[in-house]
């Protein structure tokens, strides 16, 4: 029999959190992002810029990364450096990389002899690189000309502020799964990381674009070589040692996410496993009163776990009972509940609501309503695709060898649209 008090859980716990996600996002809109123009030139750091390092690690990234070069150098700040590690790759990525140094004086090029994985990537660069401030990005982002800008705001504002995390936004959107995911990278990941700045304390930054402080990097020895997700170890171990991570919406990039089913469950599942990971390794240190800013952030995931695979028995239940009679006692559940279900729907269309009107002046309007539509699809596709990749992500964190180094592969990056 499942307790009704599991029931509840099960519906409520989505329901409580999109509310807590969009106070917390208006509550940031409100004290921060409001009053921020779109034209970062009203900053105080205008005319006295410290110097950044911009770090591209790279692994066969031949059909991107003449884009993501030349957007780099596009940036409208007046001091940095472009870097980009080749770690090993076995296209021609080396090769054009090469071409570009003679075409952009700012480039320099460090070639790793083997794939040593992205975290070994930008440690190398990091290393290589002559200022204290990192911009790092993937292989594949496409810089927005301001984003350098509004990141060095931050790290430049305080001597406690170790890292910040800009705005992906997607590029490709030519299927349903691109459409959604549109949705998704605002009325979710966006409101999240706002709510997160609000509790004091962000789950992790966007491996895709994310700023450092190089002291923030040599007090905890920098990126973990043999974590799946990089990005969140370093997140958690940045705020352990007691520096502040910002999240910055106006530092956006543009990126091409996975449209098959297959790429979109690999990201995800490794998304799902570095969570787990990060936890495991972790957790322990959060028993400590002084690590108590992080308990927020950690409550949160923990509670997302549990409610994982609470899902996952009630779905089990459900499907059981339509085949084999339940023994005396036990209750089959229904998967959707009506009244529920009715809560939960206009709770995820307010919460697309906030978000559009939060969001609508990153995207151009005719774009922005037109996508929007896909969202109301979210619930059902991405709520069940975050509890199957948790619920299969935890076995395989428990049994992943110690010390094993974590090495990448080239992502699905769905369909990009033709050259013009």
């Amino acid at each position: 029999m499942i307790p009704n008090t599991l029931m509840h859980f099960v519906f409520f716990y989505p329901l409580i959190m999109a509310w807590v996600w969009m106070i917390g996002g208006i509550v940031f809109y409100f004290h921060w992002e409001r009053r921020n123009k779109r034209d970062p030139d009203h900053l105080p750091y205008t005319g006295r810029s410290a110097p950044c390092s911009i770090i591209i690690p790279c692994f066969n990234e031949a059909e991107v990364i003449r884009d993501t070069i030349h957007y780099a150098h596009s940036s409208e700040y007046p001091d940095f450096e472009v870097i980009a590690v080749n770690d090993g790759s076995t296209d021609s990525s080396a090769e054009i990389l090469e071409q570009l140094t003679r075409e952009y004086p700012r480039l320099r090029v460090v070639h790793l002899a083997s794939n040593q994985g992205k975290a070994v990537a930008l440690r190398t660069g990091a290393l290589a690189a002559k200022h204290d401030f990192l911009i790092c990005i993937d292989g594949d982002a496409l810089l927005h000309p301001n984003a350098v800008a509004w990141m060095m705001h931050h790290l430049t504002s305080g001597p406690r502020v170790g890292a910040v995390t800009g705005n992906p936004r997607i590029l490709n959107r030519s299927t349903l799964l691109g459409k959604l995911q549109v949705g998704e990278f605002s009325a979710i990941i966006g409101l999240i990381k706002r709510a997160q700045r609000i509790y004091g304390r962000i789950f992790t930054v966007s491996g895709v674009i994310a700023g450092f402080r190089r002291t923030a990097l040599d007090r905890i020895g920098y990126w973990s070589s043999d974590m799946v997700t990089e990005d969140i170890d370093i997140s958690w171990r940045l705020q352990l040692d007691h520096w502040d991570i910002r999240y910055e919406p106006n530092a956006l990039c543009y990126i091409y996410m996975p449209e098959t089913f297959k790429g979109l469950w690999r990201q995800r599942l490794r998304w799902a496993q570095g969570g787990v990971e990060t936890v495991m390794r972790h957790g322990a240190s959060l028993f400590h009163w002084r690590k108590r800013r992080l308990w927020g952030v950690a409550l949160e995931y923990l509670t997302s776990v549990l409610w994982a695979y609470v899902m996952f028995a009630v779905i089990l239940l459900a499907l059981t009972g339509l085949v084999i009679d339940l023994p005396e006692g036990w209750v089959r559940p229904g998967l959707i509940p009506q009244w529920a279900g009715v809560i939960l729907g206009l709770t995820a269309l307010m919460q697309f609501l906030v978000s559009l009107m939060i969001d609508r002046r990153y995207e151009p309007d005719h774009r922005f309503f037109r996508n929007y539509f896909w969202v109301i699809w979210y619930p059902l596709a991405f709520w069940l695709l975050s509890m199957a990749t948790t619920v299969a992500a935890v076995p395989i964190a428990l049994i992943k060898r110690s010390g094993k180094r974590a090495r990448w592969v080239s992502p699905d990056r769905g369909l990009r649209p033709p050259e013009t």
